[in-house]
């Protein structure tokens, strides 16, 4: 495997992972008729975390 062919797979992974959170938030937050700006603001934080995270770490987090 290339380096190139890991770096895809990791950034795969990063992707999925976002997108798992935005995807549970969204159901969470379509039960509802309000959503406080707080609760926005920790999606966004929890995604900016998983999108900045060093890939060792986001490779392992995946895995587990």
């Amino acid at each position: 495997m290339t380096e190139i062919d890991t770096d895809t797979e990791i950034l795969a992974g990063v992707v999925a992972d976002a997108l798992a959170v935005v995807d549970k938030a969204l159901a969470e937050m379509l039960r509802r008729e309000l959503v406080s700006s707080g609760e926005v603001a920790d999606l966004l934080l929890d995604l900016r975390s998983i999108l900045t995270a060093k890939p060792a770490v986001v490779a392992t987090s995946a895995a587990g």
